[in-house]
């Protein structure tokens, strides 16, 4: 079976509570261990970027339940393609907050230094995800 690299973008619906973020990690953890789903997770209190790796299968069944869940809005896949080896295999899901650290990321791998997935592309998302994941500690 192929791996696949899937990165997506996504704003927070209204009924979102804020602090669903951590259930939220530890249902994906939970799901995505037993499916060697890897990837990882930014958010900012208004938009998420995420990528997952792993089987066509998984990451698709993976993707379609994001889309339907409700605290998820204008979901925008920004890159799909296989991938000879995983970037993220140590983590079932990491995740990076908004920091200091993360602004000036932003600035590099973006058009302004505030986090918004919609004005990257799929490649900026992903190298910006791949420096998050050298130089920023996840949760």
């Amino acid at each position: 079976m192929f791996l696949i690299r899937l990165i997506y973008a996504s704003a927070i619906s209204e009924n979102f509570d804020h602090d669903q973020i951590e259930p939220i990690l530890q249902v994906a953890r939970k799901k995505n261990k037993p499916n060697h789903i890897t990837g990882l997770l930014c958010f900012n209190n208004k938009f998420f970027l995420q990528c997952l790796e792993g089987s066509r299968t998984t990451v698709n069944d993976t993707y379609h339940r994001i889309l339907n869940d409700p605290r998820h809005q204008n979901v925008v896949m920004l890159d799909y393609k296989e991938i000879y080896q995983r970037d993220f295999d140590d983590w079932n899901m990491g995740y990076i907050p908004k920091t200091s650290l993360t602004r000036n990321m932003n600035m590099r791998f973006s058009p302004s230094p505030d986090f918004n997935p919609y004005e990257m592309s799929g490649e900026s998302a992903h190298r910006m995800m791949l420096s998050l994941r050298d130089n920023v500690p996840s949760l």
